[in-house]
Order: structure tokens, then C-alpha cells, then sequence
């Protein structure tokens, strides 16, 4: 099973993958849980060059940069643990590029994203998609409370604002996508995810 969570930096993913990866290591699943970009030595140093940069990226190079991550995660880590059984919990995959690329950059025709998005995952698509939505300046105040901001944070709003725009979109019409409220307290959002994701578990 694979479950990815999605939303703007500073909606609560980390906070929320920890929960349910201690919520379904404790009923006996094999979980593996990986970051977007990253999750492989590859991945990460592409991840440094994203996050870390300080020479002007243009779009199409990020979206880019973005998918080789992603396609070295997929194919080395991703796919072997879903036929070995394992449930593996993304922190982001590529509904973060449609959205951030696609929508947030909008340098890059949304259509031109998902077409990459599918060459670079092997056209695998999430089983769950959490989307913790969460108001752009409300996720703003929580990311300078707790770290720098990385290249991408330092974005601006108007940035966020059509990325989560984006997000809303893509809830919209993916039926995979549940969009929860994650300005509520990290217990209240996730017995929220714990109600839908039990519809999905395989058994055991």
C-alpha cells in the first residue's frame, strides 16, 4: 500500500507520518517511510542542490530536478518494498510538483507536469493521498517558529497561495485525495486520518 501526504511546508506532514507510522508499526505492518526529494544517496544530494542553492533554478530545471529524485526513489526503494508488501508513507510525490511547479511556479503548463509526473513514477499512484490543508500565512508563522527557511519556504505567500490553490484543485478530482483541516489540534486532524485510512489497509 502506498500512502503519500501532501500540503504546503508547514501543514504538519512530519507530525502526521510520525503518528501513523507508529499507529501501523504497532498493529504489525512492515512500514517504510521516505521524503520527497530524497530517500535515496542520489536523491538526497539532488534534494541539497533544490533546497540549499543559491544560483537561480529555472522551472523547468526544478521540475526536472524533481523528477530524477523521484524516479531514483520509485525505482530503487518504492517499488521493491510494495511487492515485498510492505505499506510505504511518502512525504510528498508528485502531486507536490503539480502543485508547486505547475501551479505555484506557473511557468510550466499543468498538463507538461503530469505528463513527467507519470514517466518518473512509472505511472504509480498513491493508494491514500493526505492533503492537510492549511492557511498560507498560519503555515508561514509555524515554519519561522521552528527552523530556517529553505529556498522553496522563502517563496513568499502569494507563492503559497497558488500552490494551496493548486492542492484544492487537485482534491477536487482525485479520488485518492482526502483534504483535511490541519489548522485543528495533530490529535484532532489525525483520528481524522485514521478514519479513512482503516478503509484502505490490507489485512493482515
Amino acid at each position: 500500500m502506498l500512502i503519500s501526504f501532501e500540503g504546503i511546508d508547514g501543514s504538519g506532514k512530519s507530525t502526521q507520518i510520525d503518528k501513523v507510522k507508529t499507529y501501523l508499526t504497532d498493529k504489525g505492518y512492515d512500514v517504510h517511510v521516505f521524503r520527497e526529494p530524497g530517500g535515496t544517496p542520489l536523491s538526497e544530494q539532488i534534494r541539497d542542490i533544490l533546497l540549499k542553492s543559491r544560483d537561480e533554478i529555472h522551472p523547468l530545471a526544478e521540475s526536472l530536478l524533481f523528477s530524477a529524485a523521484r524516479a531514483q526513489l520509485v525505482a530503487t526503494r518504492i517499488r521493491p518494498l510494495l511487492d515485498a508488501g510492505a505499506i510505504v508513507i511518502l512525504d510528498r510525490f508528485f502531486d507536490s510538483t503539480t502543485a508547486y511547479q505547475g501551479y505555484g511556479r506557473k511557468a510550466i503548463p499543468v498538463k507538461d507536469i503530469e505528463q513527467l509526473n507519470t514517466l518518473s513514477t512509472q505511472n504509480l499512484k498513491p493508494d491514500l493521498t493526505i492533503y492537510l490543508k492549511l492557511d498560507p500565512l498560519q503555515a508561514s508563522k509555524r515554519r519561522k517558529k521552528v527552523r530556517v527557511e529553505d529556498r522553496m519556504e522563502r517563496a513568499g505567500v502569494e507563492f503559497f497561495k497558488r500552490v494551496s490553490e493548486g492542492f484544492d484543485q487537485l482534491a477536487l478530482r482525485e479520488e485518492r485525495m482526502v483534504a483535511l483541516d490541519s489548522s485543528k489540534s495533530p490529535d484532532v486532524t489525525f483520528r481524522s486520518i485514521i478514519e479513512h485510512l482503516e478503509k484502505k489497509l490490507p489485512l493482515l
